[in-house]
């Protein structure tokens, strides 16, 4: 399960993105941005082939991801409901007027830190399992994307397949860093052990040539 593709516009102006699919999510997205239904808040979700677009329109400001087919709808939604949050409170008003991408090389971090979490610590789920603040969700229709676009706007999705294993690649990631650390106390406890052997061995041998 994982997270590809984000970004943060208003209306059809990006002004945030992250993209760990490299193929032309990019391009679909911005489709969509131009296709949403209407003007009001909204959650919709659009499939294409295994991979689903979830969006989230609140006060003017969409946030968009791309996630494959197995994250489900409450994951991703979560992860919408998150970025808007903190893109909101760093940027205030500043997101009605800004200019496409003026906030991206700051806010493409948070997206990348973001969708990592989203997508491979467990406690995301259980966080949203608590608070129960994800059960609109549940009734958000899953359309197929050629239904937004018209017809000879139809793109294909092109993830590269190299990409599509994102999610064992945060996982991955995430044991390294364990591994590295549990090691790092390893050598500690070791390093400590070997200093107080020696010391043990030097004050036995002095105590040996006091009493000689």
């Amino acid at each position: 399960m994982a997270i590809l593709y984000a970004l943060v516009a208003r209306g059809s102006t990006v002004l945030a993105e992250f993209d760990a699919a490299h193929g032309n999510a990019k391009t679909i997205a911005r489709q969509i941005l131009e296709k949403i239904p209407g003007t009001g808040d909204s959650h919709v979700s659009y499939s294409q082939d295994r991979y689903i677009f979830h969006v989230k329109r609140t006060d003017g400001l969409t946030v968009l991801c791309m996630a494959d087919d197995t994250a489900g709808r409450r994951i991703p939604f979560a992860f919408l409901e998150d970025i808007h949050g903190k893109f909101v409170k760093t940027y205030g008003r500043a997101v009605h007027t800004a200019l496409a991408f003026t906030m991206n090389d700051e806010f493409s971090r948070v997206l990348s830190q973001q969708m990592e979490y989203y997508s491979s610590d467990p406690n995301a789920d259980k966080i949203n399992r608590i608070r129960g603040e994800m059960s609109q969700v549940r009734n958000v229709m899953v359309e197929n994307i050629d239904k937004v676009l018209e017809r000879g706007d139809r793109l294909e999705l092109l993830v590269d397949k190299t990409e599509t294993i994102q999610g064992n690649t945060f996982k991955f990631k995430k044991q390294a860093r364990r591994f590295k650390n549990t090691m790092w106390w390893r050598n500690i406890k070791l390093t400590c052990s070997l200093v107080w052997c020696h010391q043990e061995n030097n004050l036995y041998c002095i105590m040996e040539w006091v009493s000689w």
